[in-house]
This record gives C-alpha cells, structure tokens and sequence, in this order.
C-alpha cells in the first residue's frame, strides 16, 4: 500500500506538472544565469518585464499538456528605487556583484515605451505585480533553471516510459509466450530460440543499438526500452500456459469444438493474470532506471526536455563541490520511484498467490 500511495502522487504530480511547478514554461526551461546553481532554499527579488508582443492565449487543456509560455522577462535584483517614470534596480549579477540599470515604468508594465499619464499607478502596479520575491525550494541547476519544476515536469518521462514500455513488453511477450506454451512441439522450439538469441546480447548494449537504429528522442527511448524488455514476460506466461493447458477445462474446451484463439483468450490468460501483473510491476521499474541510464550517457531524453537521468548528468559535478542536492534530488526520485514499483510487484505477488494460503 505504502508502494501504490507513492505511485499515486507521482501519477498526479505527473499529470499536473505544470500547476503544480513554480516554473510554469514549456519544459519547465526558464533560465536565469545570474542564480545559477544555487542551494535548495535560495531567495532572492524579481522584476517581471512583460514581453512585447504577448505569446498567444492557450486553453486549459494546452497548459496542462505543454505549459504556458513565459510572459515576462525575470531580472534579479538586490534593491530597487523609483525615479520619476523609470525603476532605478540593483541588478544581481553574482555574490557579492550588482549592476545597476534603469527601466522606464511603461517598459515593465506594457513591454514598450508610451507616454505616461498616472506616475503614481504605474508605480504602484510594479511594486505589487511586478516585482516579488522568488524561492527556489530545490536550488538552481547551471542554467539557472528552478530544480523543483523539472523535477516535477520529469515524472512525465519515468511514469511514460514506464508505461510504454510495460505495454510493448506485455503485447510481446503474451503473444509468443501463450503461443509457445499452448502449441509446443517446433512453436516452442523456435520461440525458445529466439528467446534466448535475445537474452544473450546484454539489455543495455540491445537498447543502444536499438536507439541508435531509431533515433535519439522522447518516443524512440519508451520504443528501444519496451522491445527489450519482453524476454521475462514470454518466459512466465510460456511456464503458466504450459502447466495450464493440461487441465480439465481446457480439455473441456476441446471437446466442446472451440478454437485455439478462444481457448487461450477467454480461459487461459484470465486465470494468469496474477504473475502478469507482478511482472508488469518489476518490467516498469526496470524501464525507469533504463530510462535513467539512457538519458545519462546521452542517447535518452533530449535537452530541454527534463529527464531525470539527465538531470543527475547536467548536475553530477556539484555532488564534489559546494550543492551535491541538485544531482542528489533527481537520484532520490528515482530511488522512491523503483522502490514504490518493487513494493507494489511484491505485494501483488503475495496477494494473488493462491496456492500460499491456508
């Protein structure tokens, strides 16, 4: 139950990524170099310039899928002061480095210079929407991107390739293990075979090949993954349709004329669902520390997209130096993730194991 609660609120955190997350930007991929790489906990004031023009209005349904594109141009700053119709800021640039610059009122609030009618209103609409105080609950990467929004963002990607892959293994691995149990003789032998030809390459050597034979991207990763990853799931249900099919209601089936496809659908495959499911469990935590894997040495998920394999390669210098959390935190998430799978597979096991209970 522990495992299925911490798989639920990735799920959701997952789905609503994009309102949850500080950084709301497609890909959560806002940078601001000044307050790059900075701890977990860090704060510091913003001016919001707003663009000119606008980005175009998205519904709903677009900010949940996409995230909403950036409005206004973020500008750090130690202090600020008005003068007339401009903002007089202290920009930050670096610890203990400032620069000052100056904004005309209209330039913040409307993206471009105009003439000024009302000071004072312009005045106290900076102060209230435009200018705020920012907090960085993970720190800051070297882009100087917010690691709690790409955090979030990234749970997409496990959650997806995880998904994907258990689908394509299970498709596979169902169709050539009923098969091969069912029929047996030359079937079995030449699924077997192939079986084992597979097993032999190494499953991260077969995914780079696979990889590189695709592409590098977002779908060929969840494609390369689930291809590799439907070996266990033949071998399983081979073993339960083999011990299956010697019993009486499938004889029964024979002898009331039904045809080899219903007798494996609608009589054999219901009664193994338990250790399909058990190995659904195992197949997406593999998947997302593959994933993880992939991404790291390059060939995954492609930047900007967060992943969080490539979150750990983008950060892992700062474990040696002075903010080891910015690659530690994508660690964590993946750790919690493949622990919550492993419990759940386990516990599926213990539940549906009939034979085991008195």
């Amino acid at each position: 139950m522990a495992g299925l609660i911490v798989i639920m609120l990735a799920l959701l955190a997952g789905i609503f990524a994009y309102f949850l997350a500080p950084d709301q930007t497609p890909y959560a991929n806002r940078m601001v170099l000044e307050v790059s790489g900075q701890k977990p906990g860090f704060r510091i004031s913003m001016l919001a310039l707003r663009r000119s023009p606008l980005p175009p209005e998205r519904s709903w349904f677009h900010h949940l899928l996409y995230g909403k594109e950036a409005d206004a141009i973020l500008v750090p700053l130690v202090s600020h002061r008005f003068k007339g119709d401009s903002v007089i800021v202290e920009r930050y640039v670096d610890e203990g480095t400032t620069l000052e610059e100056a904004y005309a009122l209209t330039r913040v609030v409307y993206g471009k210079n105009m003439p000024v009618k009302d000071t004072a209103a312009l005045q106290r609409e900076v102060e209230e929407k435009h200018i705020a105080v920012r907090r960085f609950r993970l720190g800051t990467d070297k882009f100087g991107r917010d690691i709690l929004s790409r955090l979030l963002v990234g749970t997409r990607v496990s959650l997806g390739v995880g998904c994907i892959a258990v689908v394509i293994s299970l498709t596979i691995g169902i169709f050539l293990g009923a098969a091969a149990g069912y029929f047996r003789g030359a079937v079995d032998e030449a699924v077997m075979w192939f079986i084992n030809v597979i097993w032999s390459v190494p499953t991260l050597l077969l995914v780079f090949a696979i990889t590189l034979a695709l592409g590098k991207g977002f779908w060929q990763v969840f494609i390369a993954v689930g291809l590799t990853m439907w070996v266990n799931v033949a071998r399983i249900i081979r073993g339960q349709v083999l011990s299956l099919r010697e019993l009486q209601f499938v004889e029964a089936t024979r002898a009331l004329g039904y045809g080899h496809a219903r007798t494996v659908l609608r009589h054999i495959l219901p009664n193994i669902l338990g250790p399909v499911m058990v190995v659904a469990a195992s197949n997406f935590a593999s998947a997302i520390v593959v994933e993880a894997g992939l991404s790291f040495l390059g060939v995954g998920v492609q930047p900007p997209q967060p992943s969080w394999g490539l979150m750990i390669k983008e950060n892992y210098n700062f474990i040696i130096t002075h903010n080891p959390l910015l690659a530690l935190a994508p660690g964590i998430a993946i750790m919690l993730l493949v622990l919550a799978f492993n419990l759940l597979g386990n516990g599926l096991r213990d539940a549906m194991d009939v034979k085991g209970r008195v």
